[in-house]
């Protein structure tokens, strides 16, 4: 079987975590969890760090860490992983779904202002399957209706807008360090910010709402949402890699282009002013008409040993978010979310699999 996905784990990372438990220090203390920080805000050009349990929790803390509340309108787009939305619910506050762009399937710029009302607040962008989004475009909306912008980098990892990495291009970010993450913890997320108060306000909000000065002293509400000192040692086991997963990722997607015959997919493009990660190589199906030809392709590619997996379906097509889509259609995500599969893109896959991956699917389309 070849996987949609796996972890990329050397003998450096074991021994980290080894490290770790002989230390004793195997819950949120401990000298990784700082470490972490530090050398993630580095690689990304930001200033401050904050460790999470996970991505969407990072969110959530992102989120209030900009005093989002009942009510705030949240700008965001309909195709991505529904963890990109579900916060902003848990704060009572509404999303407002907007359409992707036609090539690099992360948000429109251009639909985003005639969707601001009164009660927006912010705007989050996706980097979707590691295509940064084009961010002037989006900081010159939000700048114009002093809107906070957020980036949800969870699947982008050393993504490159204008030759500056992602996750400090913007008033807050988040990272997720899962475990098909290029970068990974296991679970395990990261918040990003140039302002010290914005990870203060994270810092006390993760650890119970704790306060900082006296110790088991709650002043105000807060979550368990911290990372621990075992997964910051993988987690820093796999920074001493980062060049080289990198440089990989790109490689996997040279031979997908290489070998996939264009008239039967499209790949998600990589624009002039980006340069994507291919988290997942993507791509769109040009025979396939909807989603039940998509799913026998998909079981016909498993039953010849090869994982896929379907794009994110729109989040506004969900049950809990339905209500806030007004019936609008989106027709870009509707044109494409049904026909699309992420293709085999682990960092450890080899160009034999890649070779047996396009030869099969290849056939299967023509």
């Amino acid at each position: 079987m070849i996987p949609v996905s796996a972890p990329s784990i050397t003998e450096l990372e074991i021994a980290n975590v080894n490290e770790a438990v002989r230390s004793g220090w195997v819950s949120s203390k401990g000298e990784f969890v700082g470490e972490f920080e530090k050398t993630f805000a580095s690689f990304c050009g930001a200033r401050f760090a904050s460790t999470t349990a996970n991505g969407t929790v990072a969110l959530h803390l992102a989120l209030l860490s900009l005093g989002i509340g009942v009510g705030d309108e949240i700008i965001v787009p309909t195709f991505t992983f529904v963890g990109t939305v579900s916060p902003i619910l848990y704060l009572g506050a509404v999303p407002v779904f907007v359409d992707c762009d036609i090539n690099h399937w992360c948000i429109d710029p251009d639909q985003i202002e005639r969707k601001i009302t009164a009660r927006t607040k912010a705007i989050i962008v996706v980097h979707l399957y590691g295509h940064p989004t084009e961010m002037q475009a989006v900081r010159k909306v939000a700048k114009k209706h002093n809107l906070f912008v957020i980036e949800d980098a969870a699947e982008a990892h050393g993504a490159l807008y204008r030759n500056k990495t992602v996750g400090a291009l913007s008033d807050v970010s988040i990272f997720s360090f899962y475990g098909n993450k290029i970068i990974t913890t296991g679970e395990g997320g990261m918040v990003l910010a140039n302002n010290k108060k914005i990870i203060d306000k994270v810092n006390v909000l993760k650890n119970h709402g704790m306060s900082p000065s006296r110790r088991y002293w709650h002043p105000e509400l807060g979550y368990n949402y911290r990372m621990t000192n075992l997964q910051a040692a993988l987690g820093m086991g796999q920074m001493s890699r980062i060049g080289p997963l990198l440089a990989k990722k790109r490689t996997i997607s040279e031979w997908y282009h290489r070998e996939l015959d264009e008239n039967l997919v499209i790949f998600q493009k990589e624009m002039p002013w980006a340069r994507s990660v291919y988290w997942m190589v993507s791509v769109i199906l040009r025979p396939i008409k909807n989603a039940a030809q998509r799913e026998k392709l998909m079981v016909e590619l498993m039953r010849r040993g090869i994982e896929s997996r379907p794009f994110f379906y729109p989040v506004h097509l969900f049950p809990p978010f339905r209500k806030y889509a007004r019936n609008e259609r989106f027709p870009v995500v509707e044109s494409i979310y049904h026909r699309g599969i992420c293709l085999p893109s682990g960092a450890d896959i080899t160009e034999m699999e890649v070779l047996q991956v396009c030869r099969e699917l290849n056939s299967l389309l023509a």
